[in-house]
């Protein structure tokens, strides 16, 4: 048993999913038919997921801030040219914080949530394991990209350097260093 099914119940577990499931559908709204960034979202959710498993953090916000954290890019390439995570970071939340008060998302989650997203391309600033799972999550699916090519050497250094959880360092390694054995 994961420490994810010792920490809620069955009736918990359907309320989660059903949250879930609703925060998808929020998400592809918003993201309309860009299926690039519908993908990522996903992506980062199902490590997100993954990583709560073995990380004492608050499924309901980790889960928000996977679905959400690049919920800004449009209004940031609208309204600055640029999908640079520094406009994500100021256009996503307010579009987040729209999200969750008509989930009905009680006040300290939003704040949380908002919070995640709006520093979810700045390591340090928010320091919770709630973040940290996020932070490991979104690393997970965007390492490649962000270092191709990279000898098992560096590419170890910078999962070590890089990730915040132990779980997202131990899943890092099996994915991209399978031979090491962590």
């Amino acid at each position: 048993m994961s420490v994810k099914e010792n920490r809620i119940d069955a009736a918990e577990k359907k309320q989660l999913l059903e949250w879930v499931q609703r925060l998808e559908v929020e998400m592809r709204l918003v993201f309309g038919e860009d299926e690039r960034r519908i993908k990522h979202a996903l992506r980062v959710a199902a490590f997100a997921e993954e990583l709560l498993e073995g990380e004492p953090a608050d499924p309901y916000v980790v889960m928000a801030a996977a679905y959400l954290h690049d919920i800004g890019i449009h209004e940031a390439e609208r309204k600055h040219g640029s999908a640079a995570g520094k406009y994500q970071e100021i256009e996503g939340p307010p579009i987040a914080e729209a999200i969750l008060r008509k989930m009905g998302a009680p006040q300290g989650m939003v704040d949380e949530v908002c919070e995640i997203v709006a520093y979810h391309h700045s390591p340090g600033k928010v320091q919770t394991a709630n973040f940290a799972v996020l932070w490991d999550s979104d690393w997970l699916v965007n390492l490649p990209d962000e270092h191709p090519n990279l000898s098992k050497e560096k590419l170890r250094k910078i999962i070590d350097a890089v990730f915040l959880t132990e779980s997202g360092r131990r899943l890092a390694c099996g994915i991209y260093l399978p031979d090491e054995g962590e």
